[in-house]
C-alpha cells in the first residue's frame, strides 16, 4: 500500500452506493487507513444521515437507482452547513463528459470501479488531509479576525475615553454645573428613548442610535477648547465680536472630531459631529453655523439642542422641571421641532 497514515487524516467517511460488495470494499479500505467508515444505500439515506452526522468526505456513487450522485452532490453543496464537505465521485464509467459534470456540480475528485485499494487510500488520504488543513485555516483565519475585532474594539474604546477627557476639560471651562454633561447624556438617551416609542421618529431610532446619542451628547461642546476662557466664563453680556469667537466652538469641534473618524468608527464620529457641530442650529433656521432650519438639522443634533436649553435652565435648581418646560414652549416650533417638544413634555418625568 502507497498511503500512509501520519495521524492528521484520520475521520469519518460517508461511502454512498447501492451495490452492497461495493460498500464493504471501500468500507474495508477505510478501515485500513485508520478511518471510520459509515455507509448508505441510497442517497435519501445520505441525505437522512447527514441531519445526524457531519463527515469529513463523501464517497458517493453517481449511477444509483432514485436520486442520482449528481442530485445528492448540489443538494450538499446548496447547504451552508454541508457544502465545505469533500465528495469523491465513484462511478463504473471513466469518460470525460461524466468526470466534468462530476467537478461542474460541486464534486472534488472521481474514482472509477472496479477499486483499486492504493489508489482508493491515496485519493482519500489526500482529500482527508486538504480538507483537515483547510479546517484548520478557517480556524486560524476566525481567531485571527476575533483577535483584530477585539484590537479595534478597544483602540475605539480608547478614542472615545480619549474624547471624553476632552470633553470635560471644555466643560470645566465653562460655568457649567460639574454634571452638567452627565445629566445631557442621561436626558437625551431617555429623550431618544421616548421619540423611539412614537410612529414619527421609531423608524430613525434604534437601540444602537439611542446608546450612541448618549454617549455623543457629551461631545457637543468639545469645540469650547478652543475658545478663550475669559470669554466662556464672562458672566455679562459678550459683545459682537465675542459672540462671534464663541460661537466658532462649533465648528471648532466638528474639526477637531474630525481628526478621530476611521472606517470602523463612523457611527460614532458622524453622529458626535452632526451634534457638536449643529446643536446650536434652530428649527425656524435663526441658528448657527449654518442657518439650517426644520429636517435640514441633523435629528442628534436637535436632541441635544433641546435637552441643552432644559439643563441649562434647571441646573443650580433656577427653574423647576415645570418651570422649564413652560419657558421652552414658548420656543417650540421656533428653536425645537414641536414634536420633539411634546414627547418631552410626555416623559419629563423620567428627566434627571
Amino acid at each position: 500500500m502507497i498511503y500512509k497514515d501520519d495521524g492528521t487524516s484520520r475521520g469519518t467517511v460517508l461511502v454512498v452506493d447501492d451495490v452492497e460488495i461495493n460498500r464493504e470494499i471501500l468500507e474495508q479500505i477505510i478501515l485500513d487507513m485508520g478511518c471510520k467508515p459509515i455507509s448508505a444505500e441510497s442517497g435519501e439515506k445520505a441525505l437522512e444521515l447527514m441531519a445526524e452526522l457531519q463527515p469529513q468526505l463523501i464517497l458517493l456513487d453517481i449511477s444509483m437507482p432514485g436520486m442520482s450522485g449528481y442530485e445528492v452532490c448540489r443538494l450538499l453543496k446548496d447547504s451552508e452547513k454541508t457544502r465545505e464537505i469533500p465528495i469523491i465521485f465513484i462511478s463504473a464509467n471513466n469518460g470525460s463528459e461524466d468526470i466534468v459534470k462530476g467537478f461542474s456540480c460541486g464534486g472534488e475528485d472521481y474514482i472509477t470501479k472496479p477499486f483499486i485499494s492504493e489508489e482508493v487510500q491515496a485519493r482519500v488520504g489526500s482529500r482527508l488531509k486538504l480538507h483537515e488543513m483547510t479546517n484548520e485555516l478557517m480556524e486560524m483565519n476566525r481567531k485571527l479576525q476575533a483577535s483584530v475585532s477585539a484590537q479595534l474594539k478597544q483602540m475605539e474604546q480608547e478614542k472615545k475615553n480619549i474624547l471624553h477627557v476632552l470633553a470635560d476639560i471644555a466643560t470645566q471651562h465653562t460655568l457649567y454645573e460639574k454634571d452638567y454633561t452627565e445629566r445631557l447624556s442621561k436626558n437625551c438617551k431617555i429623550l431618544a428613548q421616548g421619540m423611539q416609542l412614537s410612529p414619527l421618529f421609531e423608524k430613525q431610532i434604534s437601540d444602537t442610535y439611542i446608546d450612541t446619542i448618549a454617549l455623543a451628547a457629551s461631545l457637543c461642546d468639545i469645540g469650547n477648547l478652543g475658545i478663550p476662557k475669559d470669554i466662556l466664563q464672562k458672566e455679562t453680556e459678550l459683545t459682537k465680536e465675542e459672540t462671534e469667537i464663541l460661537q466658532n466652538h462649533t465648528t471648532i469641534g466638528a474639526g477637531l472630531l474630525g481628526y478621530f473618524s476611521s472606517d470602523d468608527y463612523n457611527d460614532f464620529i458622524n453622529i458626535s459631529t452632526d451634534i457638536a457641530k449643529y446643536h446650536h442650529e434652530n428649527w425656524d433656521g435663526s441658528g448657527y453655523p449654518e442657518g439650517l432650519k426644520q429636517d435640514a438639522i441633523p435629528l442628534a443634533a436637535q436632541i441635544v439642542s433641546l435637552m441643552s436649553r432644559f439643563c441649562i435652565l434647571t441646573e443650580k435648581g433656577k427653574n423647576s422641571k415645570e418651570e422649564a418646560l413652560s419657558m421652552m414652549r414658548a420656543e417650540s416650533g421656533k428653536k425645537f421641532n414641536s414634536d420633539i417638544f411634546e414627547i418631552c413634555c410626555k416623559i419629563s418625568r423620567q428627566l434627571c
